[in-house]
């Protein structure tokens, strides 16, 4: 059975940075891409960075972290990392990692950044 546990998350000031670690059971070569989503109340879950598994490891980003948030991995772990710098408030949500795209069996309980003035 296939599972993304992140951890990681916290309470932490404007400004300031946080890492979260996706560990994912099993061989993380079984896919393509791995992404970060998050969800903010009341908002929809979005994708905020991906990065693809193979040799190059291409990524991208939502341009609303573009610069601030850099996703990286070590695939001998099967652990996907989410860096975040100067963290806005509106960065306040559940940090969820899944493939890229998301299947929804795959979505696990996440990890709460808050950001606080």
């Amino acid at each position: 059975q296939v599972q993304f546990v992140e951890s990681g998350g916290g309470l932490v000031q404007a400004g300031g940075s946080l890492r979260l670690s996706c560990v994912v059971s099993g061989n993380i070569f079984r896919f393509n891409r791995i992404g970060w989503y998050r969800q903010a109340p009341g908002k929809q879950r979005e994708l905020v960075a991906a990065s693809a598994i193979g040799w190059g490891g291409s990524t991208n980003y939502a341009d609303s972290v573009k610069g601030r948030f850099t996703i990286s991995r070590d695939n001998a772990k099967n652990t996907v990392y989410l860096q975040m710098n100067s963290l806005k408030l509106e960065d306040t949500a559940v940090y969820y990692c899944n493939r890229d795209p998301s299947y929804a069996p795959y979505w696990g309980q996440g990890t709460q950044v808050t950001v606080s003035s």
